[in-house]
């Protein structure tokens, strides 16, 4: 799936690690956290993210992930965005600019693509938003023909995102 990759260049970004879910919300060991968007939607256990969400009825999948060994000086986001995408094949960009999340900015992409020759096509949201110590990354990955289905429950993951 479109995701595990995915997980795979948000890993690339830095090393992965470790966190706690509290009453819905997972918690970081790299100093942010997340709310886990609902019950339909499992932590993949063992993922390269720090977390990993895979929806319990459909192909959808997302993540969040933070490199925080000093990625935080490195180039602009829009040269991480692209760098977190690496690996689609065929892309058309759908969507694309800067966006504020949480009072932060953050490059947003939304493209349609594929991972390998004989993958189906996917579309991808993806987030890249960093401060002082840490790039932070959040992608969201679904058969075009039902994105916009779990869409919303990507949205509210990202605008959930803060620090600790």
């Amino acid at each position: 799936m479109a995701l595990a990759v995915g997980a795979a260049a948000a890993c690339a970004l830095g090393g992965c690690a470790s966190g706690r879910i509290e009453s819905g919300v997972y918690h970081s060991s790299k100093g942010y956290r997340v709310a886990i968007p609902g019950p339909e939607w499992t932590v993949r256990e063992g993922g390269r993210a720090d977390l990993e969400l895979r929806h319990r009825a459909s192909a959808a999948g997302m993540l969040a992930n933070a490199s925080c060994d000093g990625h935080a000086g490195a180039p602009g986001l829009d040269a991480l965005a692209r760098h977190l995408l690496m690996g689609f094949r065929d892309r058309v960009t759908l969507e694309r600019g800067d966006v504020e999340v949480n009072g932060r900015l953050a490059a947003h992409t939304v493209l349609d693509g594929q991972l390998g020759s004989r993958d189906a096509p996917v579309r991808v949201e993806a987030y890249v938003l960093k401060d002082a110590r840490c790039v932070y990354d959040f992608a969201y990955a679904a058969p075009p023909a039902s994105f916009e289905t779990w869409r919303a429950d990507f949205q509210r993951l990202v605008e959930s995102f803060a620090t600790e």
